[in-house]
C-alpha cells in the first residue's frame, strides 16, 4: 500500500474532486469548487515528496518524470476510485495533482443531463465537440454518452485518452480504449488507425492540434461518429476555434469540410450549489439544423445564437438563458451565474433582487 492512499481515501470520503501535493506545502484537497488544506499533514520536503510520488509510479513513468519534469498518467486504488495524475516541477521542488475519477460511471439520467444529450448516442455519424473549460465535468459527460451508447447498441467504440480516464465493461459494444504513452505514440497516430479499426464510435480525448483535428473531421465525413473535446466556452467560439487552428489557406477547404460533418456543439460550466455542498452543471447545446452548415461555411458565426434559439423545440439551449433561469430558481447563486454570462447588463437586475 503506498502511503498516499490515505489521502485518496480522504478525498472520496469528504467528496473531493482533486488533490495538490507540493514541496514546502501541506497537502490540499479541492471540495465543492474550493481549496483548502488537509488537516493533520505535515508540509513535503522535496525529497518526501518525491519519495511518496516514486511510489505510484512504475520504472518507466519515473524515468520518464525525471527525464521530462512532467508526468501523466492514472493510478488506480481498488475498491476507492482511479486518479488522473499530474506530476510536475515548481519552484520549490516536486509537485503533483490528482483528479478523482469515480469507479462508477454515472448515467445521463443521474447527472441530470438534457434529455438532447441521450439523443447523441443515437447519432450514426458526425463530429460532436463536448466543450469546456478545465474542470469543467467534460469526461464525466462523454463517459455517461459512451456509456448510453454501450448500452443501447452495438458497435466497436474506440477511445483514445491521455490518460484513460472512465474504464469502460464490454456491454452491447465492444470497446478498446488506448493509452497515449502507453499504446499509441500520439493522439494523431491512433487516430489514424482507428479509422481502420472498422470503429463505430471514436473519443479524441483532447483535439490539441491541427492534425488531429483535421483527422477527427476526416472520420466523422466517412461515416463515423466521432466525439472530441475542446477548452472553449460557447458553440460560436468552438467553431472558430476548430477553423483557426488550421493556416489562412486552409480554412475555407475546413469550413466546408466542419460544416458538413459538425453534428452538435455542447458547451458545459460547472457551478457551485448555493449551500456551497456540490456543483451543477449548465450547458449550452448546438445541433445541426439545415441553416447551420451554410452560417460555418459563410463564417457567419454571430448567427449561431440565433440557430439556438430558433431550436428550442429540438432541444437547443443558449448558455444565458440556462443560467439565467437556474439563479432565478435559486439553483446556482445569481452572482455566479453573472460572472459566467456573456450579456453581463441582462443579470444585473437579477443579481441586485436576489443579493
Amino acid at each position: 500500500m503506498a502511503r498516499l492512499d490515505v489521502l485518496f481515501k480522504h478525498l472520496k470520503d469528504q467528496g473531493g474532486s482533486d488533490l495538490h501535493l507540493a514541496s514546502g506545502m501541506q497537502p490540499h484537497m479541492r471540495q465543492h469548487g474550493s481549496v483548502k488544506p488537509v488537516g493533520g499533514w505535515q508540509p513535503f520536503t522535496d525529497e518526501s515528496l518525491r519519495d511518496h510520488l516514486k511510489e505510484l509510479a512504475n520504472e518507466k513513468q519515473w524515468g520518464h518524470y525525471e527525464s521530462n519534469l512532467d508526468l501523466d498518467f492514472a493510478y488506480s486504488l481498488p475498491g476507492v476510485a482511479r486518479f488522473r495524475a499530474n506530476y510536475f516541477n515548481q519552484e520549490r521542488g516536486a509537485a503533483a495533482v490528482f483528479r478523482i475519477i469515480p469507479e462508477k460511471i454515472r448515467t445521463l439520467e443521474e447527472l441530470k443531463a438534457p434529455a438532447a444529450l441521450s439523443a447523441l448516442a443515437d447519432l450514426e455519424q458526425g463530429l460532436v465537440l463536448v466543450t469546456g473549460p478545465t474542470g469543467s465535468g467534460k469526461s464525466t459527460t462523454l463517459a455517461g454518452i459512451i456509456d448510453l451508447i454501450n448500452t443501447k447498441h452495438s458497435k466497436h467504440i474506440v477511445t483514445i485518452e491521455d490518460p484513460v480516464e472512465f474504464v469502460h465493461q464490454n456491454k452491447k459494444c465492444t470497446l478498446s480504449q488506448r493509452e497515449v504513452g502507453n499504446d499509441t505514440k500520439s493522439f494523431a497516430n491512433a487516430l489514424r488507425s482507428a479509422i481502420r479499426q472498422d470503429p463505430g464510435v471514436i473519443l479524441v480525448g483532447e483535439m490539441r492540434d491541427m492534425e488531429t483535428i483535421s483527422l477527427a473531421i476526416t472520420a466523422a465525413e466517412m461515416g463515423v461518429l466521432v466525439f472530441g473535446t475542446l477548452h472553449t466556452n460557447s458553440a460560436p467560439k468552438t467553431i472558430d476555434r476548430v477553423i483557426d487552428a488550421f493556416p489562412t489557406d486552409q480554412q475555407q477547404q475546413v469550413r466546408t469540410m466542419l460544416s458538413e460533418s459538425l453534428a452538435a456543439v455542447v458547451s458545459q460550466l460547472l457551478l457551485k450549489t448555493p449551500d456551497g455542498r456540490g456543483r451543477m452543471a449548465v450547458h449550452e447545446i448546438l445541433l445541426k439544423t439545415p441553416g447551420l452548415p451554410n452560417v460555418i461555411r459563410e463564417g457567419n458565426t454571430p448567427m449561431i445564437h440565433s440557430i439556438i434559439q430558433s431550436g428550442k423545440q429540438m432541444g437547443m439551449q443558449a448558455m444565458d438563458d440556462v443560467l439565467f433561469k437556474l439563479a432565478e430558481d435559486g439553483k446556482i447563486a445569481a452572482e455566479d451565474a453573472f460572472h459566467k454570462a456573456t450579456n453581463k447588463a441582462r443579470f444585473e437586475p437579477l443579481v441586485k433582487n436576489l443579493g
